[in-house]
């Protein structure tokens, strides 16, 4: 069978994203900064999500096409969690509405219960969430060897936990389906603690800087909102699970410590990165 590439219909730091086939597929084709261990790795996690019953993409196989390897999933006809929180700060700019900052502008309820689902499974044949979050602590260019081991004793100091965590929680990763909710790109899944999954959830909606492409009325209403997204996700996260930000706030320096190294950060908000490692070090 001769394989053919249709549309393209994404793209991000690591891939491009077409269809696949007949339409009912996608293939994430790597980009040169991504190597085939990625690729693989992704694919094993999105086997074990599969699994577990959980709401992603059905995984297929690895391919390779005109030279660039690929991974092959089913293809979901949903909008990310992003894009619909665009398009509704730009539709209330446009009718002049203001903004409700109590209102839910980026599905912070239906995350939290995406997560609480996900972090309710324990696997095995996964990596370590501790060693791979240590590991970056120590490749983080922006830290002196001395925060480096201070926010490494921090890490070191909490409870050790072997839930499946995704490791991405981005508005980006979460594609509205109907009224579903299904969770993309587990290249950075793990066995650990949940507590990591979701200070990474906050010091995102804390501390991102939107890409310049995206409309001003996006980063007024994210603005005026980040504080009431996180409450909302930590409520419903809590009602689920007994979990409250107390328990996660002592994570929110590791992570940001290793989110130092991610791709697509921008220099802006690696510096409000590291201003809160430095902050929380100062104050231990």
């Amino acid at each position: 069978m001769v394989h053919r590439l249709g549309n393209k219909i994404g793209e991000g730091g690591c891939a491009e994203v077409f269809e696949w086939e007949d339409g009912s597929k996608i293939i994430k084709l790597a980009k040169p900064n991504t190597v085939l261990a990625a690729l693989q790795a992704e694919l094993h996690h999105s086997r074990i999500a599969w699994a577990c019953g959980l709401p992603v993409p059905q995984p297929y196989d690895l391919v390779n096409v005109g030279g660039r390897s690929g991974v092959v999933f089913e293809r979901i006809y949903g909008d990310p969690i992003i894009k619909r929180f665009v398009e509704k700060a730009v539709e209330q700019s446009r009718l002049q509405q203001p903004i409700n900052m109590m209102d839910d502008y980026v599905n912070a309820e239906t995350t939290a219960q995406l997560f609480h689902h996900i972090h309710s499974h324990s696997v095995s044949n996964m990596p370590s969430q501790r060693e791979n979050i240590r590991n970056d602590i120590h490749r983080a260019q922006y830290l002196t060897e001395a925060e480096k081991t201070a926010v490494t004793a921090e890490l070191d100091r909490l409870p050790i936990k072997q839930q499946l965590c995704h490791g991405d929680p981005n508005p980006g990763n979460i594609l509205l389906r109907d009224d579903d909710a299904v969770i993309i790109d587990w290249n950075n899944a793990s066995t650990g603690n949940p507590e990591a999954d979701l200070a990474e959830y906050v010091i995102m909606i804390r501390y991102a800087i939107l890409p310049p492409h995206l409309p001003n009325e996006a980063r007024v209403a994210l603005d005026a909102t980040r504080e009431t997204s996180i409450r909302l996700f930590m409520q419903e996260y809590e009602r689920l699970s007994g979990i409250s930000y107390a328990d996660i706030d002592p994570w929110i320096g590791p992570v940001a410590a290793r989110k130092l190294v991610a791709d697509g950060i921008s220099e802006e908000e690696k510096v409000l990165l590291i201003n809160e490692i430095r902050r929380r070090l100062d104050i231990g």
